[in-house]
């Protein structure tokens, strides 16, 4: 089963600054200030994400796709998962400390931030997928004309309600942009290794 997710059914977690559609293209402008991140290490508290959520359910695959285009300090952009304020997930790309990392950050309660520099993935079409079965979220990211590379694996439980969707932040300034290619849904991972 694929289902391609129309940019409509989403619901803004935080609405970004500004959201066009343009031949099936969602060009997304983040809200300056935007990030999501609870407590660890810097103290503070952020939910300002923009992101475009519908729910997810267990036994599912979801998937984001979009061009990346990033060139200032923690301009991030990919696929966001949210059960609550305190339970979220953010799997993506990042602009950190002069160069693009691939990561995710899982907050139950407090975050938790892992990466990996991956420079050559800028300015290219990137795919993230996280795939629920059971007690897991298998987290899996690849670029154009490559296989799906693991990012993380994380427990997460069923929850009441649990949305994911598309996401952009841009905690230090204005005007920072991503083309959103494609929101899917598709069958869950068959196993965790090929």
């Amino acid at each position: 089963m694929v289902r391609e997710i129309p940019w409509g059914e989403g619901c803004w977690t935080h609405e970004p600054e500004s959201c066009v559609e343009d031949a099936g293209v969602l060009r997304v402008v983040a809200r300056e200030g935007g990030d999501a991140w609870r407590v660890t290490s810097y103290g503070f508290v952020h939910d300002s994400e923009n992101a475009l959520v519908a729910p997810f359910e267990p036994g599912h695959a979801l998937e984001v796709t979009f061009r990346t285009d990033m060139s200032e300090q923690f301009d991030q952009a990919g696929l966001f998962i949210r059960a609550d304020e305190r339970h979220w997930v953010k799997a993506g790309l990042e602009q950190s400390d002069g160069v693009l990392q691939l990561g995710a950050v899982v907050t139950d309660e407090r975050s938790d931030w892992s990466v990996a520099r991956l420079p050559e993935w800028n300015h290219t079409t990137v795919t993230m997928r996280a795939s629920w079965s059971h007690d897991a979220i298998t987290l899996r990211a690849k670029r154009q004309g490559e296989d799906f590379r693991l990012v993380r694996v994380l427990p997460f439980d069923d929850a009441s309600t649990v949305e994911a969707g598309p996401y952009i932040c841009a905690p230090t300034r204005a005007g920072f942009a991503i083309g959103f290619l494609k929101w899917t849904v598709t069958d869950p991972d068959a196993s965790l290794h090929a």
